[in-house]
């Protein structure tokens, strides 16, 4: 595959060593990603949550009575991974799951009582961690609009 570089780089900001690891993005977004979920860390244990099962939660809150399959999509995690986390939030009274009616093969994701107050305890999470990253709510929408171009185009090229 032929990959075509834009525009020529300035000479002030060109790279000396393109393999240098502070020239690298995806150790930026590694380290970056490193260090969100360690922000997040703190309150989600007060909130007696990992940052994966946070994750599955933000799906239900959003749309509650989901699919396994559904919130793997969403969360970009197969089955295998994502089961695990489910079983805990089960266990931990946050979900229920159960098999769809309609289809017995689909297995369905609903938001407990315990599992829908938690929200409002996450919005905190949220503001917390907004807090220490010091941007703006325009500059994380615009940050996060290049992270899913990113992964759109990784994901068409994969």
């Amino acid at each position: 595959m032929v990959c075509v570089v834009d525009a020529p780089v300035e000479k002030t900001t060109a790279l000396v060593d393109p393999l240098l690891l502070d020239n690298q993005l995806c150790y930026a977004l590694y380290a970056a990603a490193h260090r969100m979920t360690k922000s997040y860390r703190p309150v989600l244990e007060r909130m007696g949550l990992t940052y994966p099962q946070y994750l599955v939660l933000l799906v239900l809150w959003e749309t509650d009575g989901v699919t396994v399959s559904e919130i793997g999509r969403r969360l970009r995690l197969d089955s295998g991974t994502l089961t695990p986390v489910l079983k805990r939030l089960e266990s931990a009274g946050f979900v229920l799951r159960s098999r769809r009616q309609s289809d017995e093969r689909e297995v369905e994701i609903a938001l407990t009582p315990h599992g829908t107050a938690l929200r409002s305890q996450a919005v905190a999470a949220r503001e917390s961690v907004m807090c220490q990253l010091d941007m703006s709510e325009p500059e994380v929408q615009a940050l996060r609009a290049d992270l899913n171009a990113v992964i759109r185009n990784l994901t068409a090229a994969g």
